[in-house]
């Protein structure tokens, strides 16, 4: 049985409670902790695992709730575990910040008003997704905002490496849930004029003169333990048509410049940027404006793998018949030595061509291996950036184009140690969520001006 824990806050007492059920985070137990409360704020409890607080810190914490009429509040707090103390720090919160995993750490600190008017008018009753339903509804409620001071020590459950974290979203076992969270991001964006409907745009493939059908193209820095098998799973592709592929070595000081060089194919072009200050993001636009750049730009990794000999075929194939901008297709999870590991294949089976643009804003990603039509992502550009690059450019093109979808295994990920997001302290991935976050409200804006210019 599992449950959920709430703290009443009262003149000069905290009065824990507690609902017991299967859905923690259901509709609803929330219509029966409504039932229970009788105090103007309360506090609820997120995350599993032991909790202490000083009296003195949650009155001085309602007293910032009061003075601000936010309508909810969190905090930093420290995380214990067998032998250690850590600070663990928040991030701001926006109107970019729809993810249904933000960390709000934790404690959170809610106005009881607020509550009742939300199961007052609930559109839905959701198994999974009522607390996030709630919390957009705060969102546009009023303001929520982070206390400036820490409040709580946690004591952690959840050990795992961000490598093994970042895949739970995708992860088939977590397919209902998933389902239900984008209904309650989809109502959210429709509640404040962001929600995309189609027909979204197709484009004519056909058109432009280019000297080659497709380009991969491979940004890489200091990956010679992997990029001979990146360029060798390049070359045995098999097409109907010519294709090339563009190395963009970003300065390497290993021996991948070596390795690059030793290829002996007309078909690998070896560039070197003659700027230092290049992300994976400015890397691809040397890619991309480079002009042995084929008709369509198609994605590999330096660490990663195509899945067979037909991928490029498979990718091209696609172009032609949804008439798209991008086409994503679906990845296996394999180990250095290409052993599948879990959670196996990885394709983003939440996409529709009806509401994938909008449920693209409440995911961290889209999957790969991701493929443009080069006239447009020539005129959008990736942001020179090493994170979320990629990202960016999917959400801007989601929001006119339309994008295609391959669910068969056509990639092989490698997870291994060298990997940027193999294992990353709390400073890094907040780094990283802030980032898209502020992507997500820059498109969020854009979106609202969109519709709003055709009504």
């Amino acid at each position: 049985m599992k449950f959920i824990d709430y703290y009443q806050i009262t003149n000069d007492e905290i009065i824990p409670g507690r609902i017991t059920g299967n859905q923690p985070e259901s509709t609803h137990v929330l219509r029966e902790m409504a039932e229970k409360i009788s105090s103007a704020y309360f506090m609820l409890k997120l995350k599993p695992g032991n909790v202490s607080m000083k009296k003195e810190e949650v009155f001085h914490w309602v007293d910032f709730m009061k003075r601000n009429n936010a309508s909810l509040s969190y905090a930093d707090y420290f995380e214990i575990n067998a032998t250690s103390k850590t600070l663990i720090p928040t991030i701001d919160y926006h109107e970019g910040c729809i993810r249904d995993d933000f960390n709000f750490g934790p404690l959170v600190l809610i106005k009881y008003t607020l509550l009742k008017k939300y199961l007052a008018n609930a559109p839905e009753t959701y198994k999974f997704a009522g607390w996030y339903d709630f919390r957009l509804f705060l969102s546009r409620e009023g303001t929520i905002m982070k206390y400036p001071e820490q409040v709580g020590i946690h004591d952690e459950t959840d050990f795992r490496l961000s490598g093994e974290k970042q895949f739970d979203y995708v992860d088939p076992r977590n397919r209902e849930r998933q389902i239900e969270m984008e209904k309650a991001a989809t109502l959210h964006l429709e509640k404040i004029g962001a929600r995309l409907y189609p027909p979204f745009k197709t484009v004519d493939v056909s058109e432009g003169d280019f000297n080659t059908e497709a380009t991969v193209i491979v940004p890489v820095l200091n990956r010679d333990k992997t990029i001979a098998d990146a360029i060798l799973s390049v070359l045995k592709q098999k097409t109907t048509f010519p294709f090339n592929l563009i190395v963009v070595n970003n300065h390497s000081t290993d021996r991948t410049t070596e390795i690059i060089n030793q290829s002996n194919d007309i078909r690998v072009i070896h560039h070197i940027p003659e700027r230092n200050d290049l992300g994976i993001g400015g890397c691809w636009n040397e890619g991309i404006k480079h002009p042995a750049c084929g008709r369509f730009a198609i994605q590999l990794d330096s660490d990663d793998l195509y899945s067979d000999q037909n991928t490029l075929q498979k990718i091209v194939d696609k172009f032609y018949e949804e008439k798209c901008a991008m086409i994503i297709g679906s990845y296996q999870m394999v180990n250095f030595d290409l052993n599948p590991i879990p959670p196996g294949l990885i394709d983003h089976r939440e996409w529709t061509n009806n509401n994938g643009p909008n449920n693209a804003l409440r995911i961290n990603g889209l999957g790969a291996p991701r493929a443009f039509y080069t006239p447009i992502i020539r005129e959008i550009g990736f942001p020179n950036v090493s994170y979320g690059e990629d990202y960016a450019v999917a959400l801007a093109i989601s929001r006119t184009f339309k994008i295609g979808r391959i669910y068969e295994p056509l990639y092989l990920c490698r997870r291994w140690h060298d990997n940027t997001d193999a294992s990353l302290g709390i400073e890094k991935i907040n780094a990283h969520n802030e980032y898209k976050d502020l992507l997500r409200k820059k498109e969020i804006q854009t979106r609202i001006k969109l519709i709003r210019s055709v009504l």
